[in-house]
């Protein structure tokens, strides 16, 4: 990070690309440089000669200057969002990321820190979800909710909204009894029933139907006793299947949901 004259310039990245934004001291996004396309984005042209010279260790090459093309209102909203509000920089598993960096497990335990289990099975899975992107879909991962609980996936896309739950199975046996899942010798626990709660809070949050999946990391069999009520239970191979869905949700919409999901600041009353 460094900055000219008060402006900061804060690097960004998603699916391997970086972005660097410009921003006042309050935190307000003025101008983008994207390396990519070789050109820096002015929001204010009053400000270009102090945006340049804030850029000026980063630029390399010839660069465009000028007003972004055409922005949408979504993102004249992601613009405005401060970066430390801004949840799609979030790596797959970012909160369980930082709780392993900052608690590790101790040295002389002997059984695997179950959280690197289910950090695996996050990332597996967020993996795989950002690569629907380029389909018109949007992840976001790690979207926190109030009392410590989190969304561990949050899709967009055509087909509408998901809330996506990732658990680890790898070889291990999965019995689903609605609400109840029961993963290899470990007790039940209520997993279906949490997943509806935190889809229903994310509707609240958003104003629109949010539906819960469960997906499964390569488990060596599944039993379902039932088809679950409102819970989406797939495994890692067929999650690509949500990217057939459509006909719920139109592009503008898409975009203006993932504008208000990715701000920090939507989670906090729900």
């Amino acid at each position: 990070m460094s900055g000219h004259r008060g402006l900061r310039v804060i690097p960004t990245w998603r699916h391997g690309q970086e972005r660097l934004y410009v921003c006042r001291p309050d935190g307000r996004n003025i101008a983008w440089y994207d390396r990519e396309a070789a050109r820096v984005n002015l929001l204010s042209e009053g400000e270009q000669e102090e945006v340049l010279q804030a850029l000026g260790p980063f630029l390399t090459g010839s660069v465009a200057v000028g007003p972004p093309p055409v922005p949408t209102p979504a993102e004249l909203a992601r613009l405005s969002l401060h970066p430390d509000d801004d949840l799609a920089p979030n790596r797959p598993g970012e909160a369980l990321l930082i709780a392993l960096d900052r608690e590790p497990a101790p040295a002389h335990r002997l059984r695997p820190d179950p959280r690197r289990r289910a950090l695996t099975a996050e990332q597996t899975v967020g993996e795989a979800l950002d690569h629907l992107d380029g389909a018109g879909w949007h992840a976001l991962h790690s979207v926190p909710l109030p009392g410590g609980d989190r969304i561990h996936h949050l899709v967009i896309g055509p087909g509408g909204l998901f809330a996506v739950h990732a658990l680890y199975a790898r070889k291990q046996r999965v019995r689903i009894d609605d609400p109840m899942v029961v993963l290899g010798r470990h007790d039940p626990a209520p997993l279906l029933r949490d997943l509806r709660s935190r889809a229903d809070r994310a509707s609240y949050a958003l104003t629109a139907e949010v539906r819960p999946v469960l997906v499964l990391t390569d488990p060596a069999a599944l039993h379902v006793t039932a088809p679950p009520r409102g819970v989406r239970v797939l495994e890692l191979a067929v999650l690509g299947d949500l990217t057939r869905l459509g006909g719920q949700l139109k592009p503008a919409d898409v975009e203006a949901l993932h504008a208000m999901a990715r701000d920090r600041r939507t989670w906090e009353r729900v």
